[in-house]
């Protein structure tokens, strides 16, 4: 459960975010980023749940209630967090909707990360830099990118 559940809402975060991002530079249209995270809540939690099955299965290493439970859990963790990243787009410009899910999206990952720390016996502060780092990268090069679609062939 706890596979499925940390995965989906990792996966939410970073792939939502980076398309919200990257939507947002290369459009700038609400409706485009509105269109792309629905898209990502449903087709990227199906993908990622089927993507976890296959992945417990392959290690060969969990019972078969192991397996399902990490795809069960993926699925609804990953819908979940990529539809709270509607709320700011529909309630804000969107300029002001990606500086709140972003906000939103480093604060969900610095405390998941800080209790998995803990519960590993690690320095929290290293995990969660590492894992910022991570999302930040993501969140630059998805900008980047959107920016050069939106001048190239905007």
């Amino acid at each position: 459960m706890k596979t499925g559940f940390c995965f989906g809402l990792t996966s939410g975060i970073i792939t939502t975010l980076g398309l919200m991002v990257g939507l947002s530079s290369g459009t700038g249209s609400k409706l485009a980023v509105i269109g792309g995270i629905l898209t990502i809540a449903v087709a990227d939690a199906f993908s990622d749940a089927l993507g976890i099955h296959i992945s417990e299965e392959a290690e060969n290493a969990h019972s078969t209630r192991e397996v399902w439970e990490s795809t069960v859990f993926t699925f609804p963790s990953k819908f979940l967090v990529a539809m709270t990243f509607v709320v700011p787009v529909l309630l804000f410009d969107l300029s002001k909707a990606i500086i709140a899910s972003l906000i939103w999206g480093f604060l969900v990952i610095g405390v998941l990360s800080f209790f998995l720390a803990r519960e590993q016996e690690k320095g929290p502060w290293k995990v969660i830099a590492e894992h910022l780092i991570i999302l930040m990268v993501v969140v630059i090069a998805t900008d980047l990118i959107g920016s050069w679609i939106g001048t190239a062939f905007g």
